[in-house]
């Protein structure tokens, strides 16, 4: 807008703060029984189907996961990873971490370059690509928790990419806007551009490559992908190319179950993503420091509220950067972090009227002591089953690459390790040794799949794609419900900030009333008024008095894949 006439501008402003506020009006999708939210309408519609057909949250969500990567390239996926956090109906949580790995070829300094500095290999192409996860993952849950037979799970998906549907208008712009990337490769450019031609609005999209590659996934399981013939047609690509990924790395692939991280506030239970997920220790620490602060006086969207919620960030990542990794090759100091006193010390350092230069907040232990381009989804079944998956491929489109005869992406997972320690990646984030790159090592990653309980029952189902934002907004729409009494698409739809530590800034959405923008600036806050961003896109469940009340973000509309869609029944 540097050069754009001045009334335009403000007229261009106000067009879009009240389309915001239009979608503040917005309610919630009702349901009784059963509720899948997701990015993607038809992946909803698979979720619902197997729902229908007797299957449970674990069933709907294997289903969902699969008909995203034919629906959602942006993000969804089998070529890349993610978690999935599980609260069954008798009580029993669970955490399955199919987060992509390193390739055993990977090394700590291969994407330094001969000026010193990290080089976009670690972004684009073959060897950007860390060994997938999403098919041992989904099948691991499937086996342990699911009941259906996996063959019906992965039908949706297989007719989506055989039989095709029509391109949205927002997943033709995508293509268009990420044609650049997508050129770069011959299949992802026949694929997804035609070849150059590009996609119409509604015009189908049939991907037969990748209907086969379910298909066999359908009949033999996981084992297809990293044994048989996919594996195969992966490995080969990869050393055509000058890959990393071998036959060997897929064999030795192992999805895992953790234990999840736990916590309280305001008198409601927290269940959420452990590492290699740094997003659930973040959200545990900062709902700790904002307990006890009175910040909620300040009514929502207030100076005030954001403040405190800004300081509590700032100071949650300046550990995230120095003491979290993957913790089968570290030990990450969670008691230490989550401790009582820490949290109570680290809330005491927040100044009421002034921000705190980042400068001057560094990691709080003594010595010793993620893309953007995600997605998320939520489901709860008839029986309180209840599941919220976040997985990707890291930027949008992941790699750029589509494995030929394949017909699915690969993530470009390599850029969430600390390519040059001390060094900022994509998203800004200045990482240590700690998520330095290392062969087997899971990078770690924002993701983090939330499930809250209030009164000892089901309250809140929640998670976002968003990079190093994620943490930010998840914590910012319980706060919304919790705190503000938001209904839960309001508490969706909020604007929402976001501050990292370093570099030194805070981030808004368009939404935040000017006046708040002046009162954070004179308290310190270095804020770029001329660059708005959209902070994640939440999925949400809320349930209250019998009801299933869903939420998809107003921000998914229009800017990847896909509309959004809450459904219920």
């Amino acid at each position: 807008m540097k050069n754009a006439h001045p009334l335009r501008t403000i007229s261009l402003l106000l067009l879009i703060l009240l389309a915001r506020l239009q979608a503040h009006a917005r309610q919630p999708v009702y349901g009784r029984k059963a509720m899948v939210v997701a990015v993607e309408d038809h992946a909803v519609d698979a979720g619902l189907e197997v729902l229908r057909a007797g299957g449970n949250a674990v069933d709907a969500a294997v289903a969902v996961g699969f008909a995203l990567a034919v629906t959602h390239p942006f993000a969804g996926n089998i070529g890349g990873g993610g978690f999935m956090l599980i609260r069954l109906a008798d009580g029993r949580s669970t955490f399955i971490d199919f987060r992509e790995t390193a390739p055993s070829k990977a090394s700590h300094d291969m994407y330094i370059g001969a000026d010193g500095k990290p080089t976009r290999e670690s972004m684009v192409g073959w060897r950007s690509v860390a060994v997938p996860g999403t098919v041992r993952g989904l099948e691991l849950a499937h086996n342990k928790y699911g009941h259906k037979r996996w063959a019906e799970l992965v039908e949706p998906a297989i007719r989506l990419a055989r039989d095709g549907f029509p391109v949205s208008h927002s997943q033709m712009e995508s293509w268009q806007n990420s044609a650049s990337l997508l050129s770069e490769f011959p299949e992802s450019k026949r694929i997804f551009l035609k070849n150059g031609n590009y996609y119409e609005w509604q015009e189908s999209f049939r991907q037969p490559d990748l209907a086969r590659t379910l298909d066999r996934i359908a009949q033999r399981g996981a084992a297809d992908f990293y044994e048989g013939e996919t594996a195969h047609r992966l490995a080969q690509e990869m050393a055509k190319n000058a890959g990393l990924v071998t036959l060997a790395d897929l064999h030795a692939y192992k999805a895992l179950e953790r234990v999840p991280l736990e916590g309280d506030y305001k008198g409601c239970h927290v269940i959420t993503s452990p590492p290699p997920s740094s997003g659930g220790v973040g959200l545990l620490q900062m709902l700790g420091m904002l307990e006890g602060t009175g910040y909620e006086q300040g009514g929502a969207g207030s100076a005030k509220s954001y403040h405190y919620q800004a300081e509590v960030m700032r100071r949650f990542f300046a550990d995230r950067n120095e003491y979290l990794g993957d913790p089968d090759y570290g030990t990450n100091p969670i008691p230490s972090l989550l401790a009582v006193d820490y949290i109570r010390r680290r809330r005491a350092t927040i100044d009421p009227e002034r921000a705190t230069p980042s400068d001057r907040v560094n990691p709080g232990l003594a010595a010793g002591s993620e893309g953007a381009d995600t997605t998320h989804y939520s489901i709860v079944d008839e029986q309180g089953n209840a599941v919220a998956v976040t997985y990707t491929l890291n930027m949008a489109y992941g790699s750029g690459v589509t494995v030929a005869g394949g017909g699915f992406l690969l993530n470009d997972e390599m850029d969430d390790f600390a390519a040059k320690p001390g060094a900022p990646n994509a998203y800004g984030l200045v990482q240590g040794e700690r998520n330095a790159i290392s062969p087997g090592r899971r990078p770690l990653s924002s993701m983090v799949p939330t499930i809250i309980l209030k009164d000892g029952k089901l309250f809140l189902v929640l998670g976002t794609p968003g990079g190093s934002t994620i943490p930010t907004a998840v914590l910012q729409v319980i706060t919304n419900i919790i705190d503000f009494h938001m209904n839960v698409q309001d508490a969706v739809d909020f604007p929402r900030i976001h501050h990292q530590w370093k570099p030194d800034r805070l981030d808004f959405e368009i939404g935040v009333s000017p006046d708040t923008i002046a009162a954070l600036k004179r308290m310190g806050y270095l804020i770029e008024e001329a660059h708005p961003r959209v902070l994640a896109r939440v999925e949400a469940i809320l349930i209250s008095d019998g009801w299933l009340e869903g939420a998809n973000d107003s921000r998914s509309s229009g800017t990847v894949g896909g509309e959004g869609k809450a459904a219920g029944y």
